[in-house]
């Protein structure tokens, strides 16, 4: 068995003509096992959209992964691949998310893109259906992440984003996923999205107030310093068990972990007695055909299972998936 449209995938990863608003789809990875299974659903939902076609299909153009662990894998003949080093050994500080600019500063400088807008996506990223480029006039395309919050860590982002830069609302809401930029923006901003996230780990301070968070921070500070505004669209994806419907969502990001009682109960925090959550599959992948949800869990969460297993069903070798 082979994948839809996987050789129409090949010939867009090589090149062909795309429109002036074509976008090309990348993903950073770092290898791990649990990396790379939700970079193949997510590779085979990417197609999927773009294969549906109508408004937004025609403007998603070639995908890769960049895998930032310095070496090819057995899935580079499945999933369209650069390979990118990782950091020198000791300097993402145990925070494996810093290799994701540096990844991208290489890919960037390296590879050859036909498309002149990037859409960076992430491997929990479900693609919903077709993206158009949503970006305008110069500016990116991003979600607004409630937790990110400029203002309230002024004292922080000004050793970044000093006074004479201007005010400190001029730093988006934003995180560098899911942004849609010009390829050119982003060549300029990656370079310092790269050096301020390491500055920032290497400061405690700034360490302890972001955390998790952090090279989020960088990204937002590093378009804010070379002035590359962003349209803020709160429908370009969705976050389950939050986020009760699908509504206008383009992306379904399954980053929280979702548990109920067998009544449709959310159980936040405690281990449900129906649960999905990615970290639950670190080890291995997620078997075919999940236990879809108790009935009155949001439509969000159901959709999100089905998707999966859609995937997982459609995948070639899914369950010899460990000896690969």
């Amino acid at each position: 068995a082979s994948f839809p449209g996987a050789t129409a995938s090949r010939r867009l990863a090589s090149g062909r003509p795309t429109a002036a608003a074509a976008f090309h789809t990348a993903v950073t990875a770092s290898g791990s096992l649990y990396n790379t299974w939700q970079c193949r659903v997510m590779y085979y939902w990417f197609k999927r959209a773009r294969e549906a076609g109508g408004g937004g299909g025609a403007e998603m153009g070639g995908f890769t992964r960049i895998l930032h662990s310095g070496k090819p894998d057995a899935f580079v003949d499945e999933i369209p691949t650069f390979v990118a080093d990782p950091l020198p050994a000791g300097t993402d500080q145990g925070y494996v998310v810093l290799n994701r600019p540096w990844a991208f500063v290489q890919w960037l400088q390296k590879a050859d893109i036909q498309e002149e807008y990037i859409l960076m996506a992430e491997p929990d990223h479900l693609i919903v259906k077709p993206i158009p480029n949503l970006s305008r006039d110069g500016r990116s395309a991003a979600f607004p992440f409630f937790y990110i919050e400029p203002k309230k860590y002024e004292n922080v982002l000004r050793k970044f984003f000093p006074e004479h830069e201007g005010p400190i609302t001029k730093i988006d809401p934003i995180g560098n996923s899911p942004v849609i930029a010009r390829k050119e923006s982003l060549a300029r901003i990656a370079p310092t999205w790269m050096n301020i996230s390491i500055a920032m780990k290497k400061d405690p301070e700034t360490d302890k107030a972001f955390g998790w968070v952090l090279e989020m921070y960088a990204y937002a500070v590093a378009s804010a310093l070379h002035g590359v505004g962003n349209i803020l669209h709160k429908e370009f994806m969705i976050q389950p068990p939050w986020d009760l419907e699908i509504g206008d969502a383009f992306i379904i990001h399954y980053t929280y972990g979702c548990d109920y009682d067998m009544k449709g109960k959310l159980t936040y925090g405690k281990i449900g007695e129906w649960r999905f959550d990615k970290r639950s599959y670190d080890s291995k992948p997620p078997p075919r055909n999940l236990p879809l949800p108790p009935n009155g869990v949001p439509q969000s969460v159901v959709t999100l299972v089905k998707m999966v297993n859609e995937a997982t069903a459609n995948i070639p070798n899914w369950d010899s998936y460990a000896a690969a």
